[in-house]
Parts: structure tokens; sequence; C-alpha cells
């Protein structure tokens, strides 16, 4: 069985607590198809007060995390290994998330991510220990904790027998470049409101192609850049040119 092992070098190991152990990431761990290794890097500052950042050289506000303690954290945990794994530095300038990049970080059996807080990281860190960095958004938060589950969510729900169907993720908005089509269930009607026909016709051909043309009309419409790198056949962009042509007349 594949496993992943997630190690997550933080100050607050607690903020995990309650994702770890709810919902598709605790089944998981419970199918031990995924672990995950929580390290506070204040062990590793060899100070008498476990000092972790300090001021900026140069002045200004603020305070930077120091180099040592999370240098020392990594070389620990990789202590009589032969391969070095991405070292994932949670950061808002690094390369925005997609689900491409969970799709190769979902290749690996190892990740570790470096969650840092107070104004930033030692530049050394960027350069000599981190192998990449990732951002969630152009927004900045408290910490590299909340970006570091979003990441180790997005990773997990790809990995071969952790989701129960395993098209779901096949089937994802960005996983093929397009958004997802919608979805509806029972009942077939409610306040008047129905299922399209297509749905309950029970033509499965009919179906795939409606929701192809769905997927296409709502990235279309709210994601039209990404049909930029989308591989469409010559039906696909006739489509295209009809609701095109469509929302010309409104």
């Amino acid at each position: 069985m594949t496993k992943m092992r997630f190690d997550v070098l933080t100050l607050f190991p607690e903020m995990f607590s309650g994702f770890l152990n709810s919902s598709i990431i605790r089944r998981a761990h419970e199918k031990e198809i995924v672990q995950t290794n929580l390290i506070n890097f204040r062990e590793y500052a060899r100070d008498k007060h476990q000092t972790v950042d300090d001021a900026p050289y140069g002045g200004g506000g603020g305070m930077v995390l120091k180099p040592a303690p999370l240098f020392e954290a990594v070389d620990a945990l990789l202590e009589g290994s032969s391969k070095r794994p991405p070292i994932i530095l949670m950061s808002p300038q690094g390369a925005p998330f997609t689900q491409q990049k969970a799709q190769e970080l979902a290749g690996y059996s190892h990740l570790i991510f470096l969650c840092g807080h107070y104004e930033g990281y030692d530049e050394r860190i960027r350069q000599y220990l981190a192998t990449e960095e990732i951002s969630i958004g152009d927004y900045v938060l408290t910490g590299g904790e909340l970006p570091a589950m979003v990441v180790m969510d997005s990773v997990t729900r790809l990995l071969p027998g952790v989701l129960g169907n395993q098209t779901s993720a096949v089937t994802d908005s960005f996983a093929n470049g397009l958004l997802e089509h919608p979805h509806y269930t029972r009942p077939a009607e409610y306040r008047g409101y129905r299922v399209p026909d297509i749905l309950l016709s029970g033509h499965h051909g009919k179906v795939e192609k409606w929701r192809r043309q769905e997927s296409l009309r709502r990235t279309w419409e709210r994601r039209p850049e990404l049909l930029r790198s989308v591989s469409l056949t010559p039906e696909d962009q006739a489509f295209l040119r009809k609701i095109a042509r469509s929302s010309d007349q409104e």
C-alpha cells in the first residue's frame, strides 16, 4: 500500500489536532496510508531560553526566525537517510499551489513542511534549506500551519486507497484543467427546482457528454484563462463557440 510521511516543523503543533483527527485525513491515518509527525522546532534551539527568533539585521519592525533551529531539526529528521525529500517552505512569496502541484507532491513518499511565524524567515532558510516555496494565495496569514494543512489535505486525497470512490479525485475541479461539472442528488425536484432531465435518463453516453459540456461552460464563465492550457476536441471547440455566440446575443 502506498504510504506518505508528512513531517511538519511548527511552533504550534496543537493547531493540527482537529485537522488530523477529522474526516478523510483521519481515515488515511487509520488505514496507515499516511503518517504525520509534528516537530516543535523550538526543541532544537540551543540557548537556555529556547529562542527561535531575533530582531532583523539592519533594523526594522518584527522578529525573524533564526536559521539554526530549523536546520538542526531537518538534520535530525534526515539522519541516516540517503535521499532528501522535498522540503517545503510555506510562504506568501512562494509559487501558487495548484492541483497539478498536488499531483506532483503525491508522487513522493515523504514531504517536510516548514511552518514559520513572526515577521519572516532568515533568508538562509530559503536559500539553503528549503527545496521549494509554496503559497496558497496572495494574502498573509499568521503562520504557515494553515497553508501546510491545505497542502497536506490536497495531497492526501490523491493517494491510492484514501477516497472511497477512486474516480472522485480524477473528476475534481482542475484535475483535467477544467472546473468540475454541476452535481445533483435526490430528490429529483425540490421547491419546484428540477434536476436536469438528462441526468435522469439512464443514458450514460449522454450524461458524460452533458458533464463535459457543463464543465466547459463553467470554466468559460468563471475561469476562461484555464481553457488556454486544456486539450480541446473539435466538439469541445464547437460547443465553446456556441456558448460564446449565445452570450454575445444576450
